[in-house]
């Protein structure tokens, strides 16, 4: 597979230090995977003494904000005044730091040890104005909502390669990604923090690159209602992060307006697609046979209920339509006006 990012720096450029990275992350109600991510946090700190760890605790009732406190004077956790939402917690640990590469993640995404090592060599291009890291999911329970997480995640992660060598990567993940502090913009609590952040970078004329060496873990959701709800409240914010950026999508390059089109909006209306498919193809059977057309229908929807038990791809072709459809409810509510501020974590990770 090759390299997004070029390995070799402009002549003269300078490597920033370890002391130049703030790492930050938001946390509610993590107490599942805080042991885990205080411990990663540990290896982070132990590799790299002078690193900076914000952690906003989005009015946790678990205690979960105590054990990353545990981790020592390097983790500074900011207890919310209550249910503010990510967005609102991330400007808030922004506002807290001047060092000038920040580093944003989940917290229950664990990072590999050399990633600040990663990002420090990246950013010796000063045209680099952000940096989208390798997002592994791992699965444990096997199901067909992590299969068909797994094969979305895939698909999205190598078309971020290829945006990356043609340029720029067309807006990043938060449970990985990094920007230099002058790019960080202001923005409502309502949109994607992730998404309007990265993209700022874009709007920059810096380079966003997708940098596959820069790698953090994350477990899969394995209930399809909770990966359903999580779809449905992203779609929302990306549904109002996209109005407030439109004007400025229509100013970027020809090249860029289409990978945003062809990567982000075609994704955001492949439920109508796949709606308007399917109408049109029973349609063009009932031309033929409108029984056909109905029989066609019935075992459609017995294959989509029952098919999961007789083999595995029926569950995968269920899941994958459940997500396509969870897109475009989150696009219809927000075109309401519906947008979500606060999350709850899956429990089934």
């Amino acid at each position: 597979m090759p390299r997004a990012v070029d390995d070799v720096a402009p002549l003269g450029a300078k490597e920033p230090s370890s002391s130049d990275f703030a790492l930050l992350f938001c946390a509610y109600n993590e107490r599942s995977s805080a042991e885990e991510k205080a411990e990663n946090l540990r290896e982070l700190v132990r590799r790299y003494p002078d690193l900076s760890v914000l952690v906003y605790d989005d009015g946790s009732s678990d205690g979960c904000g105590s054990i990353y406190r545990s981790v020592g004077e390097n983790v500074q956790v900011v207890a919310g005044p209550g249910r503010t939402g990510k967005a609102r917690g991330m400007k808030t640990l922004v506002g807290m730091t001047e060092r000038p590469f920040l580093v944003f993640t989940d917290a229950n995404v664990i990072l590999d040890p050399d990633a600040i090592d990663r990002l420090r060599h990246i950013y010796r291009d000063p045209g680099v104005g952000g940096v989208c890291g390798h997002l592994i999911y791992e699965g444990t329970d096997g199901t067909a909502t992590e299969e068909a997480g797994q094969q979305y995640w895939s698909l999205d992660e190598r078309l971020k390669q290829l945006e990356s060598m043609t340029g720029s990567v067309m807006g990043g993940d938060g449970s990985i990604f990094s920007v230099r502090r002058e790019l960080y913009p202001t923005y409502p609590d309502t949109v994607q923090d992730d998404f309007t952040v990265t993209m700022s970078v874009v709007f920059s004329g810096r380079r966003l690159v997708y940098a596959e060496d820069v790698i953090a873990r994350e477990r899969l959701v394995s209930r399809s209602s909770e990966e359903y709800r999580r779809k449905v409240r992203i779609a929302a914010r990306a549904y109002h992060t996209h109005l407030m950026m439109r004007d400025r999508v229509r100013k970027m390059s020809a090249l860029d307006r289409w990978k945003y089109s062809s990567h982000k909006v075609l994704r955001w209306l492949g439920g109508g697609f796949a709606i308007g498919a399917i109408v049109a193809g029973l349609a063009a059977v009932a031309v033929i046979s409108p029984i056909a057309a109905v029989i066609c229908a019935a075992l459609g929807i017995i294959a989509l209920l029952l098919g999961p038990r007789i083999a595995p791809v029926f569950g995968t072709v269920r899941e994958i339509l459940l997500a396509l459809m969870s897109t475009l409810h989150g696009l219809v509510l927000g075109a309401g006006g519906k947008t979500f501020a606060t999350w709850n974590p899956p429990q089934s990770r």
